[in-house]
């Protein structure tokens, strides 16, 4: 019996999404669990990977139902992009802090795109998520991440 595959782009995202989410299950079993109330180092990765495991389910059963795109060809640029600007906040964080970082993430990303256009509704929107991430990760959650990196300390001992 031969599987059809109605839709080839689901059926692969899928099958990325289960192996992604199945690596990041696998790595984050060394680490204490705990509960929903008490949560363990293990847990918020585990349940992440939970989820990313169902998402790829569904995309991968859909594929095999509903007629989808064919896969024409990689495009290179925007995924070299998009992993760029992983590595980008990866490699600022520390050094130029969680504002830059943010701010080389987003507008690396964002050139993969051939819509995205740098206007007035695209700074308010980076504004306004720096400004989340910022309140809710660093003062929220108390996450150890620098918000202006040891490159910016000297401005920082000039703001008020």
């Amino acid at each position: 019996m031969r599987l059809h595959v109605a839709g080839p782009k689901d059926v692969w995202a899928g099958l990325i999404y289960i192996a992604f989410g199945g690596l990041m299950f696998w790595g984050a079993l060394g680490y204490r669990l705990g509960t929903a109330g008490r949560m363990g180092p293990g847990y918020f990765p585990r349940v992440l990977a939970v989820i990313l495991v169902a998402i790829g389910v569904v995309a991968l059963v859909r594929g095999l139902i509903v007629r989808g795109e064919r896969i024409d060809g990689i495009a290179w640029k925007p995924l070299a992009l998009i992993l760029a600007s992983s590595v980008l906040f990866g490699l600022l964080l520390e050094r130029a802090g969680l504002v830059v970082a943010l701010v080389a993430l987003v507008l690396v990303s964002a050139s993969a795109s051939k819509e995205f256009r740098f206007d007035p509704k695209a700074v308010a929107g980076l504004v306004a998520l720096i400004g989340f991430c910022v309140a809710a990760f660093v003062k929220g959650l108390g996450v150890p991440m620098p918000i202006l990196g040891t490159w910016l300390e000297p401005l920082a001992v000039l703001a008020p």
